[in-house]
Formats: C-alpha cells, sequence, structure tokens
C-alpha cells in the first residue's frame, strides 16, 4: 500500500472549487482577457486550452498571486481569493505551482527542494515544522513520484522527467487546497511526455486535488482533463468536458481541433454553398442551417466524396493509409481541402469534391 501522506490528507478533506468571475487584465493597451468567468470543480483537472497569447497564462498567473487582479474576482471554495486591491502574495495563497521548467532550487537536494513547501506552511501555520514529520511526507512523495532513493541527488542530477516528477511532489506535499500548472510537460519528449501526463492524471485524482492546467496541446488536454477550456483572443470559446467539445462543438474552431475536421469558408447563394473547392449541396449541412450569408463550415476528411471531373480540382498529394488514402486537392485560390477516399486515386487527374449528406456542421462567420 502506498504511504498516506498528510498531502493526500489536505486534499481529500479540502475539495474545493476555484471560481473566475469576470476577470479582465490588460498589459498596457492590450487586453489580454475578456469578461472570463468559470469553475474549476473540485478534485477535477481543468485544462486552459489555446495558442500562445490567447491569455491562459495571464489567467493562471492571476491565481497564483504573479499579476494584480485588475478587475473581476478569483474565489477558493465561494471567498474571494483575489480582487481589485485584494492581491495576497503568492507564498499567502492556498495553491501550489508547477512550471514547465520545474523551478526547481538548484542549491537544494530533491528532498530539501520538496521539504520547502512545507516547512513554509507549517511556520505560517505553527511556527515550527517537526523534522521527523517533515522527513516522512518528504519520503512518502518521493515513492509517490517515483523517485526513491533519489532525496539526496540535485535538480542537475536529474532527468528533464524527474525534475518535473520532484516540482510536482515540492507543489503537492503542503497539500495545498488548488494546483496551477503551467506547461509542466511541455520541456519533455514526446514518449515521456505521455507518460507523465498519466501518472500526473492518477496522482492528481488520487489526492482529489483541483487543478488547472494551462497547455497549448489539444492531445494533452484530452489526456489528463476532466473538463477543458478553449480559449482565443483572451475569451472562452467553449467550456466542458472532452466529450461535449468533440460532440457538439460551439465554434468551427473548436470543432477543427477536438474533431479533426478541416474549416471552410462559405457563402449561401439560394439553396447552394460557395467555397473555394466548388458549389455544395445545403443538403450536405447537418442540423439548422444558421442564418448567415459567410459560413465556416466543418468537413471532415472521410465524409467527402471525390468524383472524376475535368473541370475539378487538382490533386496535389495522395497519402496510402491502408485500405484507403488521403487526397489533398487545391482550389483555384490556393485553399487545399483533404479527402480520404477508397480504392485508386489518378494523381494526374482532376477531382470534384462533395460532402456527404448531413455531414457538415455550420457555423456564421462575422
Amino acid at each position: 500500500m502506498e504511504p498516506r501522506t498528510t498531502a493526500d490528507t489536505a486534499a481529500r478533506d479540502n475539495h474545493v472549487s476555484l471560481e473566475f468571475s469576470h476577470v479582465a487584465h490588460s498589459y498596457a493597451d492590450v487586453a489580454a482577457l475578456r469578461d472570463v468567468s468559470f469553475t474549476a470543480q473540485p478534485a477535477e483537472i481543468t485544462c486552459l486550452l489555446g495558442s500562445s497569447g490567447c491569455g491562459k497564462s495571464t489567467l493562471l498567473n492571476l491565481a497564483a498571486g504573479l499579476l494584480p487582479v485588475q478587475q473581476g474576482s478569483i474565489s477558493v471554495a465561494g471567498k474571494v481569493m483575489a480582487s481589485p486591491g485584494v492581491n495576497p502574495p503568492p507564498e499567502a495563497r492556498p495553491v501550489g505551482l508547477v512550471f514547465q521548467d520545474g523551478a526547481l532550487f538548484p542549491h537544494m537536494d530533491i528532498a530539501r527542494n520538496i521539504a520547502f513547501g512545507i516547512d513554509r506552511a507549517d511556520d505560517g501555520a505553527n511556527g515550527h515544522a517537526g523534522e521527523d514529520s517533515d522527513a516522512g511526507v518528504v519520503g512518502g512523495w518521493l515513492e509517490r513520484v517515483g523517485l526513491s532513493g533519489l532525496g539526496q541527488r540535485y535538480p542537475h542530477e536529474l532527468s528533464g522527467g524527474q525534475q518535473q516528477r520532484a516540482a510536482l511532489a515540492r507543489a503537492m506535499a503542503p497539500g495545498p487546497h488548488v494546483l496551477l500548472m503551467d506547461e509542466p510537460f511541455a520541456s519533455v519528449d514526446i514518449v515521456l511526455r505521455r507518460r507523465l501526463r498519466r501518472d500526473c492524471r492518477m496522482l492528481l485524482r488520487g489526492a482529489g486535488t483541483t487543478t488547472v492546467l494551462v497547455t497549448h496541446d489539444p492531445e494533452e488536454a484530452l489526456d489528463i482533463a476532466d473538463r477543458i477550456a478553449v480559449m482565443e483572443e483572451g475569451r472562452i470559446v467553449q467550456f466542458g468536458t472532452p466529450q461535449d467539445l468533440h460532440e457538439t462543438p460551439k465554434a468551427a474552431s473548436v470543432g477543427a481541433i477536438f474533431g479533426g475536421a478541416q474549416i471552410v469558408q462559405a457563402r449561401r447563394a439560394g439553396g447552394a454553398l460557395q467555397t473555394s473547392f466548388g458549389t455544395w449541396p445545403v443538403t450536405c449541412i447537418a442540423g439548422e442551417l444558421p442564418d448567415a450569408e459567410k459560413l465556416d463550415l466543418l468537413v471532415y476528411a472521410d465524409r467527402v466524396d471525390c468524383f472524376a471531373d475535368p473541370d475539378g480540382l487538382r490533386v496535389i498529394d495522395i497519402q496510402p493509409r491502408g485500405q484507403a488514402s488521403r487526397v489533398l486537392m487545391a482550389g483555384a485560390d490556393g485553399a487545399e481541402l483533404t479527402a480520404q477516399i477508397r480504392g485508386a486515386v489518378d494523381a494526374s487527374g482532376m477531382v470534384r469534391p462533395v460532402p456527404q449528406k448531413g455531414s457538415v456542421l455550420a457555423f456564421a462567420r462575422d
């Protein structure tokens, strides 16, 4: 049986939520966050997913106390932790932090790194930390993260993956109510990254820790998250479970991320859709057609039929995939479309792609 630590007890006894309410933030005249509201549920892993510059790290830094809250509020367990004029420093917040590079103290061995957070928490509460008790907690966390016997090593003596495990143990050992993680697996190779994600998810769920993790990698979000907040230009485009985002995307960009679809721009023209790849019938739309002239269409490669047509599109690449091939076509304006089709493909031929009936999701485009 794994050793039970004080962190386990603290986490299990303090299942709390982290709530962002109407949070906005600007750097000079540049808006980084625009009226962001969502709740990271108790004992769940919530991912903030988006490209660089979308505001996800700013949101995490506000919760951590690395930036002051300019507008809105951040609450833990229903109590306001930070708001304009109320910005306690990171060490006074019930949160743990794990950064991309681990940020371990290079002059301390791994055991002392892990004990550092416990000492500070105990000093604040009791004025003194019991060394024997601390050693038990440190040893327990070294075992939990797979670093048993390595406590006397220094950070530079560990691999990148081991350093991230140590950083996770240091953040978890004091039993924080909330754990904040900023791209914690980005600095390790992809094979190790998958293992770390799996181990981290099991550890966090076992400890019952409410976690917010920043990533730009959709695969990582799907691997580790209970809920995902997709961010674009300082706003949350959609917030929900991985299944929600995959099955019922609320924006074309979300469907492209999680459904593997392509975004095709179109214009309504009577009972047809004008695209760079030809005129498509509106019957290809699944569900209700938005009342807008300009549309973004989510087109799935395996739901596109291709017909030989001398006036069609030029085939620019063919990738065999077992019994099927992925065929890349170019429109007159340079736009590209991929179809996954069975059978032989004439690489020198011209084709006319048409989405299958009821296979396309449509969204109004601004």
